[in-house]
């Protein structure tokens, strides 16, 4: 039986850490870090993850701007706000509330964000810094909470075989990059990969992040596995993630939940980004 990996735990420790170091930076250059969050429509998903962004900044004595568009809004009209964000001094952390209505195009908008106030670390500044290994750039958030839910286990990424299943620039990619980095051995898997149960059957380290419930079954994976699931689909009204939990508890020897396990480290990352945001913003 392996153990929970508790996300909600671990996050309530980082966002600890970020409220003292917001209480310091705010007593010494008396500036208050400032998210602003745009979101265009009302996907109820999204309208949740947005609220739950604000209730974080008020937690840790940062503040936040919600910028609500209808899912009419233009992609010219989603510029000028996000523009107006950029030019605006006070805040320091823009993010565009994903995915976005159709029509409008996601890579335009957020190439449009200064590289500087991308806490998402989705501009093309940044994910180039990223896989150059460069400092002073943005990492997305997800991909950083997952690689602190790993070393929370314990377990050395180093030489580990890691699968990540999935390929989205917001988290299959840059995850694959930080355990690069930590010099894992890293296949990208997705949903054209033949026999995937092959491929994930050697990961120490699996990632599921690719938006389809129970993907992962039991006899997919390798016995004392670290398993971090990203999935988040609703079935029969209830968060299910990409990995079937109770088959891989059996066969893991540490796993997320769904929920409770990634979803509040994105946001703690998130607050921990806009805080570096400020710092980096109040010293030029």
């Amino acid at each position: 039986m392996g153990q929970i990996i508790n996300g909600k735990e671990i996050a309530t420790i980082i966002k600890g850490e970020i409220a003292a170091a917001t209480s310091k930076f705010k007593a010494e250059k008396n500036v208050t870090p400032k998210l602003a969050v745009v979101l265009v429509g009302d996907d109820p998903a999204s309208k949740t993850y947005v609220r739950n962004k604000e209730l974080g900044c008020a937690a840790v004595g940062m503040l936040s701007e919600t910028v609500l568009m209808p899912a009419s809004t233009t992609g010219k009209e989603l510029i000028e706000q996000v523009k107006r964000l950029n030019g605006d001094r006070s805040v320091h952390g823009i993010l565009v509330q994903l995915p976005l209505p159709k029509g409008l195009d996601e890579i335009r908008i957020l190439n449009e964000i200064l590289p500087e106030k991308d806490v998402d670390g989705l501009h093309p500044v940044n994910m180039g810094k990223l896989i150059k290994g460069e400092e002073g750039g943005f990492v997305a958030c997800t991909p950083q909470g997952i690689i602190e839910l790993i070393l929370s286990t314990g377990t050395d990424i180093k030489g580990k075989e890691a699968v990540v299943v999935g390929r989205s620039n917001i988290v299959g990619k840059p995850t694959a990059i930080l355990l690069l980095q930590r010099h894992a051995t890293v296949t990208i898997a997705h949903s054209r990969t033949r026999d995937l149960g092959e491929v994930t059957r050697r990961a120490d380290i699996l990632v599921a992040a690719i938006g389809q419930p129970k993907l992962i079954t039991g006899n997919m994976i390798k016995p004392g596995a670290v398993i971090i699931d990203v999935g988040t689909s609703k079935v029969d009204g209830k968060l299910t993630g990409d990995v079937d939990y109770a088959a891989a508890i059996e066969k893991a020897a540490y796993i997320t939940p769904v929920p409770g396990g990634v979803g509040p480290m994105t946001i703690a990352l998130l607050l921990k980004n806009t805080l570096k945001a400020a710092e980096l913003l109040t010293a030029k």
